[in-house]
């Protein structure tokens, strides 16, 4: 049984922006992932815990993106990134939060993530989001790296390609994490 004080819980939820939400996921659409996203804030935030929305900016010019060369690297359309790419989408940011802009994938790498948790007395953080593979799990894994004790929202993640979010989940983050689902979650912040 999970057991957590809200008042020291951080739920961290990564990349709910309009530019990703728009690309294809799996197993869990945009709207499913934004639905638990916004079921565990919600609670979060009437049980006295923090909400912490993540969003990825590589400027307007990409001037802050990493410059390391890849086998793959980041694909960005002709004409620029929209306008909007990194907004937060409203279903979202409505809640009550404290708002992070990262550059790469883990919300704790050239952030003051680990600070504002900090000086909140936070000791235990629920990660949710987009990709599984990429933000939510290099997430979860700085948090372990800093000794957090966190969770991931499995429903509350999603991935962009099939097999990717399965293979995080089974394989990688119970080494760092505890995996539970949305309302495991938020029953254990009504205790």
């Amino acid at each position: 049984m999970l057991d957590l004080d809200p008042k020291k819980t951080a739920l961290i939820l990564i990349d709910l922006q309009k530019g990703i939400l728009g690309r294809p996921l799996s197993p869990y659409s945009a709207d499913q992932v934004v639905a638990a996203g916004a079921r565990l804030g919600s609670a979060m935030a009437a049980a006295g815990g923090l909400v912490v929305l993540v969003n990825v900016h590589f400027g307007d010019d990409l001037s802050a993106a990493p410059r390391g060369k890849t086998d793959q690297p980041l694909a960005v359309p002709p004409d620029g990134l929209p306008a909007d790419w990194a907004e937060i989408v409203s279903e979202v940011r409505a809640l009550p939060h404290l708002p992070i802009t990262k550059r790469t994938w883990s919300a704790f790498f050239g952030t003051e993530l680990d600070l504002q948790l900090r000086r909140r007395g936070v000791d235990t953080i629920v990660v949710g989001g987009v990709a599984t593979n990429f933000g939510v799990e290099q997430t979860a894994r700085d948090g372990w790296h800093l000794d957090y004790n966190v969770i991931v929202a499995e429903d509350a993640s999603t991935s962009i390609v099939d097999g990717l979010h399965a293979v995080a989940i089974e394989k990688v983050l119970p080494r760092v994490a505890r995996v539970r689902k949305s309302d495991a979650i938020i029953a254990a912040l009504g205790r």
